[in-house]
């Protein structure tokens, strides 16, 4: 039995979210130093979300199909690191809307792969993916509360050279985790199409995007709506990384809930928690109580809603399949779901004010929770119910 490189795949996780932690939290910030509009920044992150809709799915092809993942996500992370660098050369709108364009094409590209390499790696210890994955978290804790001093002291000037020595740090760990074979399925094994037009599939899919999508002014315009607020940078910073420290706790005994409760009810239960967070944010600004309440419901809006969505998606999309199903995941929760929620967090922030703009939100959320109740009938096996 070959032994699970435990600590390579977890070195990848947190300098992957360390880069998220520092781009998710202050890039709008970095952004607005430069003089955009909220609807600029909302268009300029939207970019990002955007690449994750095309990017995956064409990686995701060339891995399932070529067996060598690693080497797609070593590529991947080496060309997201060299485009990054032009956004030391420029900072008129389209050159960073080119260079962001760029960048996030290749960045967005290696995580499905790499995901895919996890479980790959796990075999049948697949509940134990959240061990690993909560290094990540621990990255973007380290990276989201160190930067908030800093930024306080030396502005947002910094950000690209951070995200920089980050990115970096993605390369590098690709190097040091080893390559798996992709899993072929039998030959009698079910064509992708055939998988998509399950009900269960479907569902779900709809589900993680509408997710995502609810996520839009809380990823786009939380650091700006807090500090717009009367909330320090250094604050905001520890509120980021509370909800991430919740999140690191849910991902350390993930496997009890997930043996207790079932893949279903957490996933409803998370979607749940959602609106209530986004109503929370959008109505309650101004108590510190209600701001630290709505952090640790991260545990849920993300931590619980994660490990059990990408669950779903490797128990639907096995074998040949499997590259291209994190990919899906990835493009249209992430990906499609977060330009969405960038650009109408971005069109309405100015506009209808940020109250609303975390009440459509919580609407969002609602519908989310809706569609999952009434359409996703999976079993913990992977199997629609009848």
């Amino acid at each position: 039995m070959v032994k699970l490189p435990y600590w390579r795949l977890s070195g990848f996780y947190f300098f992957y979210f360390a880069s998220l932690g520092v781009l998710v939290p202050y890039w709008a910030l970095y952004l607005k130093s430069l003089g955009f509009s909220a609807l600029q920044i909302g268009q300029l992150m939207a970019i990002v979300m955007a690449t994750k809709i095309i990017a995956p799915n064409i990686w995701g092809w060339i891995a399932d199909h070529s067996g060598r993942r690693m080497s797609i996500v070593r590529v991947g992370a080496l060309c997201a690191l060299v485009s990054f660098v032009g956004v030391f050369f420029g900072h008129s709108y389209w050159w960073l809307a080119t260079v962001m364009l760029l960048f996030s094409f290749f960045w967005n590209a290696v995580l499905p792969q790499f995901e895919a390499t996890t479980f790959s790696h796990l075999g049948q210890q697949a509940r134990r993916y959240s061990s690993i994955r909560l290094w990540g978290s621990v990255g973007f804790i380290l990276a989201v509360a160190a930067l908030g001093p800093v930024l306080e002291r030396t502005g947002a000037g910094i950000l690209p050279t951070v995200v920089l020595v980050s990115f970096a740090g993605i390369w590098v760990a690709s190097w040091l985790t080893p390559d798996v074979g992709v899993a072929h399925a039998h030959p009698h094994a079910p064509a992708l199409r055939h998988v998509l037009r399950q009900p269960g599939v479907l569902a779900l899919l709809v589900v993680c995007f509408l997710a995502q999508a609810s996520h839009g002014p809380y990823y786009t315009f939380y650091t700006i709506y807090m500090e717009q607020n009367g909330y320090s940078r250094s604050l905001i910073g520890q509120l980021w990384a509370l909800g991430v420290i919740a999140e690191v706790a849910v991902f350390m005994f993930m496997h009890r809930l997930l043996s207790s409760v079932g893949l279903r009810a957490l996933l409803i239960l998370s979607l749940i928690l959602s609106a209530l967070r986004w109503l929370a944010i959008g109505t309650l600004v101004d108590s510190l109580a209600a701001m630290v309440v709505a952090q640790l419901l991260h545990a849920a809006t993300f931590g619980i809603y994660h490990a059990t969505a990408i669950q779903m998606i490797h128990i639907y999309f096995s074998g040949r399949h499997q590259g291209k199903g994190q990919a899906l995941y990835s493009s249209l929760s992430f990906g499609a779901g977060g330009a969405v929620g960038s650009l109408y967090s971005g069109m309405s922030w100015d506009t209808l004010g940020p109250q609303a703009t975390y009440l459509i939100a919580m609407g969002v959320s609602a519908l989310s929770v809706l569609v999952a109740w009434r359409y996703l009938k999976v079993s913990d096996e992977g199997h629609g119910a009848p």
